[in-house]
């Protein structure tokens, strides 16, 4: 499939960025082998790829968690207790910002700014946003997804 989005993004004018994401839409993230050959294609060095991959947060060089859990660390969230949030997640999933579980079912990360200010503080669990979340709201959705990940396990 790389290959296939290689040539597919091969000659789009400024085409690096949607490159990047379709890769890490196909794969779950960009593989460091793969560097080279986007280089390549794309006409550009290695070293701006990395540039390009290192620069936006949302790219990832190492398969994350099959669940993406991210904590809204904006002013609003902050505060309404959104730190208390930020200290609930890392102490409930045994990982801090930006590493995923040893069971390799969530992946915790920050985000700021979720659009949801209204309702702070939130959370986006893969693509559902919830709002008002407390202590209890956040466990409950972390034991729903370690349940889920046992029945299919």
């Amino acid at each position: 499939m790389l290959a296939q989005l290689l040539c597919q993004y091969q000659d789009t004018p400024g085409g690096l960025l949607p490159l990047l994401q379709a890769i890490q839409e196909d794969l779950g993230y960009i593989p460091g082998e793969a560097v080279p050959a986007i280089a390549r294609v794309m006409n550009c060095s290695a070293a701006e790829v990395h540039g390009v991959i290192s620069f936006y947060h949302d790219l990832r060089t190492a398969p994350g968690g099959r669940h993406t859990l991210q904590v809204c660390r904006a002013e609003s969230c902050q505060a309404t207790g959104g730190r208390e949030l930020e200290a609930c997640a890392r102490d409930l999933l045994g990982v801090d910002f930006g590493n995923t579980t040893a069971d390799g079912v969530i992946t915790l990360e920050s985000v700021y700014c979720l659009g949801n200010c209204a309702c702070s503080p939130s959370v986006r669990l893969d693509n559902d946003t919830y709002a008002r979340v407390d202590r209890e709201g956040l466990a409950g959705l972390i034991a729903s997804l370690r349940q889920g990940a046992e029945d299919t396990a």
